[in-house]
């Protein structure tokens, strides 16, 4: 949950790499970009929606980390509402999972500076890259179980 922008990101159909899928600009205002991935949850037919939780580095929740977990929250009543709403008796409630995205940033400067991307353009992708790392991660984790 970034106070400027939130990278999305989006896996393939088999659910084995995920790719990036643009940024929601939220000017400050996160809770704004609930619209935008409802939007795209519909268009997209997302069944799983990961959000990225800010841990410390202790592993411990700051602030940061209680926002992101009422931004969910938030997303799921949202996601409950457009249930109830929908005319569709197959709507399918798409699941919302938090997943530690400890030094993710980190993570997706490495890999923008090792695909030649020079520094000073990293800003305007490193947000969805962040989202890349953050679901490829939920990805791989979930065909280790």
């Amino acid at each position: 949950m970034g106070n400027a922008r939130v990278g999305l990101a989006l896996s393939d159909p088999e659910l084995t790499f995920a790719h990036p899928a643009g940024n929601i600009h939220v000017a400050g205002d996160y809770f704004f970009a609930i619209d935008e991935v409802l939007n795209v949850i519909e268009d997209e037919h997302v069944d799983h929606v990961i959000v990225g939780l800010p841990l410390q580095m202790d592993g411990t929740e700051g602030k940061s980390a209680k926002k992101a977990r009422r931004w969910a929250a938030n997303l799921e009543k949202r996601l409950q509402a457009e249930s109830e709403d929908s005319d569709s008796t197959e709507y399918q409630i798409p699941q919302v999972s938090l997943i530690d995205e400890r030094l993710t940033t980190v993570s997706a400067h490495r890999q923008l500076f090792e695909a030649h991307k020079a520094s000073n353009k990293h800003r305007p992708v490193v947000d969805q890259q962040s989202a890349v790392v953050i679901l490829q991660t939920a990805l791989d984790r979930t065909r280790e179980q």
